[in-house]
């Protein structure tokens, strides 16, 4: 059995998504790899002085820069001539891929360094106190925009940054959830396989912040990609090249009733068809229904 590259002895909430696909792709990565962590839960949970979880070199940066400090360290790699076999991950949560570190993810992007950017999407900025984030959901009660009644939480849709790095003419990009671990760890995989900068986001439950048991984390993260709210994809060059295919798209309300972030929204039926009508839009959009199927 190969060693554990995150192993355990962290400080990660009970259930917490971020720290199982964590360990999912640094052990898909492999022994050779450089991580480089942006500040957030990630680095907090696992890196507290004098203790780390991480069994390969590892570099703390800021909270807006690790696409730039992971790029320092390729570039430094090439020069030294020993980028050969050698992988170097840059990663985030939401907040540091989407708002704070964006300016720098595109600028790693655009350069063209052989990195892969994971983002490790919960949906808000878990580890200052939930607030919201680019990435947090329509109608998501946070503390920067809590529902009430002149408001059912946020009011904007969640931005589309996979498209953001697809536009940016880079040759990977991979949306994951924590809910398909083989899935996970193929495409981090099959992202080392292609040289270049490759941006891979991956949904992962926080069940403080998204307020579920738990034990429910892998139930929630399921439900998202099977509502169609979390659809899984992959482009390659610039063209949709696969996606999850759904049997049958389960109805929003399932995924929405399990989590107190939304517990707001019972009985608000116009609400609720809103975030259905953004499921059904991704269905049509990624082509997520499955014809055999007829659904």
């Amino acid at each position: 059995m190969n060693k554990n590259l995150f192993v355990s002895g962290h400080t990660a909430c009970a259930g917490c998504g971020q720290s199982l696909a964590a360990r999912l792709v640094i052990d898909a990565g492999g022994p050779n790899t450089i991580v480089v962590n942006n500040t957030g839960c990630l680095e907090v949970f696992s890196t507290k002085y004098p203790e780390s979880a991480w069994e390969v070199p590892f570099i703390h940066s800021l909270f807006e820069n690790c696409a730039a400090v992971a790029s320092g360290v390729e570039s430094a790699l090439k020069f030294l001539g020993k980028k050969d076999g050698i992988n170097v991950i840059a990663q985030a949560g939401d907040g540091g891929t989407a708002d704070i570190g964006l300016q720098a993810l595109s600028g790693m992007l655009e350069r063209g360094h052989d990195i892969l950017y994971v983002c490790y999407d919960n949906e808000a900025y878990m580890n200052t106190g939930v607030q919201r984030s680019g990435l947090t959901p329509f109608d998501s009660n946070t503390t920067t925009s809590p529902a009430g009644k002149q408001s059912f939480g946020n009011l904007r849709p969640k931005k589309a940054l996979p498209e953001i790095a697809v536009a940016h003419g880079i040759p990977y990009v991979a949306t994951a959830s924590v809910a398909f671990p083989q899935d996970i760890q193929r495409k981090v995989k099959k992202a080392f396989s292609i040289k270049g900068p490759k941006y891979m986001q991956i949904h992962v439950p926080c069940p403080l912040g998204w307020r579920h048991d738990s034990s429910l984390t892998l139930t929630v993260a399921k439900a998202a990609v099977e509502t169609g709210l979390y659809p899984l994809f992959e482009y390659e060059n610039g063209q949709l090249s696969a996606v999850r295919k759904l049997a049958q798209a389960k109805p929003v309300e399932e995924y929405l009733k399990m989590q107190g972030r939304f517990k707001h929204l019972t009985g608000a039926a116009e609400e609720i068809k809103k975030i259905q009508e953004i499921a059904d839009n991704n269905v049509r959009k990624y082509g997520l229904r499955d014809q055999v199927s007829g659904n």
